[in-house]
């Protein structure tokens, strides 16, 4: 195999010890290569830029500026490079910011020799591994997070169809046989829910994501 085979991999983690540990495992295997090391998020932005890394072995607290953040920056300037997430912490903030950061995947310092060398291939294929820590914090995501809308009230439904007919808010009060005002609250409290800045928008969210029917 040669050099140009090899995924060349960057250390970013803040004690000296387990930058060598790493390190020695990098070494003994063989389609693997160790492209630098970094203490810390920022000199992790710097040393990605020189070095142009396959995968990126990311711890999440440091000092200066976090694996998170870093990874954020890595991933907008570099985005053929992959961050793995390595980490000694189970906190499930630091796995959504991470994931949210673009970190593809995410494990546990603790994971076994051969799991991470078969994590960083996955990665350079763009493959996410996830440790049991990080699916339970997605899964848990996916399963509190209400669906966009949802919290729309009846009203605000009927409003937000009229919107979407085209109608005025003199013409939805004509047909809801309300005041002028008090569409023009339901319209506001539509946008704000919605998270739209304006009347367009609130339409072609509604549309996107089927809120309304449509004749």
């Amino acid at each position: 195999m040669t050099s140009n085979d090899r995924i060349r991999v960057l250390i970013v983690d803040e004690h000296d010890m387990v930058r060598r540990g790493l390190a020695a495992f990098l070494h003994v295997k063989p389609d693997l290569e160790l492209a630098g090391e970094a203490r810390d998020g920022a000199e992790a932005v710097v040393q990605s830029e020189l070095l142009h890394p396959d995968v990126i072995l990311m711890d999440l607290v440091m000092p200066r500026m976090s694996g998170a953040e870093a990874t954020r920056i890595i991933r907008q300037r570099q985005p053929s490079v992959q961050v793995v997430a390595l980490t000694s912490f189970e906190d499930p903030d630091l796995v959504w910011e991470a994931l949210q950061a673009g970190a593809i995947s995410y494990l546990l310092k603790n994971v076994s020799v051969d799991d991470l060398a078969a994590a960083i291939r996955a990665a350079h294929a763009g493959q996410a591994t996830l440790a049991p820590e990080a699916l339970r914090v997605l899964v848990q995501a996916q399963v509190t997070e209400p669906a966009l809308g949802s919290d729309l009230t009846p009203r605000e439904r009927e409003v937000l169809a009229l919107m979407v007919e085209g109608l005025s808010n003199p013409q939805i009060a004509d047909r809801l046989v309300i005041t002028r005002a008090t569409v023009k609250a339901h319209v506001s409290h539509v946008l704000s829910k919605l998270g739209a800045a304006n009347r367009a928008e609130a339409i072609s969210i509604a549309l996107r994501h089927k809120l309304v029917p449509v004749t």
